[in-house]
């Protein structure tokens, strides 16, 4: 993931390097050093840090999903406003709009549960600043057009 974000520019290029053979070295190195870091918090302080270390994974994998959800209505508007026909998509997501809705409804609801469990509130405090600054810094970084073509297109 390192090496990917590192050649999309958006991590700095140390972690785009490659050994001769191709193998991400620093990329591979930086991430295997915070998954033993994550494996020693559970054995270490495994009622402090690694409760706090799951909660925070937790809630990302609900921001990103939070993320899905909202860019399929983003999606379907921006594509209805280019004048496209919603025939004209290779694949419609089955009862549309009430699954989006219901998934961010319902990671909506366990992020606001975030709130109301001591122990998972860590998720929250260091979840949204941290979401935040990620926008923020993306937003900042990379050129917005509005008639940008997609560099990938699935065929």
């Amino acid at each position: 993931m390192l090496w990917s974000l590192s050649n999309e520019r958006t991590l700095p290029a140390c972690f785009a390097r490659v050994t001769k053979n191709g193998v991400p070295l620093t990329a591979l190195s930086v991430s295997m050093l915070g998954g033993v870091l994550a494996l020693f918090s559970s054995v270490v302080a495994p009622d402090t840090v690694f409760v706090a270390l799951s909660a925070i994974s937790g809630f990302a994998v609900v921001a990103v999903w939070l993320s899905i959800c909202a860019s399929h209505f983003v999606f379907r508007r921006r594509h209805l406003q280019q004048g496209k026909a919603l025939s004209e998509l290779h694949y419609r997501a089955p009862w549309y709009p009430l699954v989006p809705v219901l998934g961010f409804v319902l990671c909506l609801v366990a992020c606001v549960g975030l709130a109301f469990d001591p122990a998972q509130r860590i998720a929250l405090w260091c979840g949204l600043p941290f979401v935040a600054l990620c926008y923020g810094a993306y937003f900042l970084t990379q050129p917005r057009n509005a008639k940008q073509e997609p560099e990938h297109v699935a065929e």
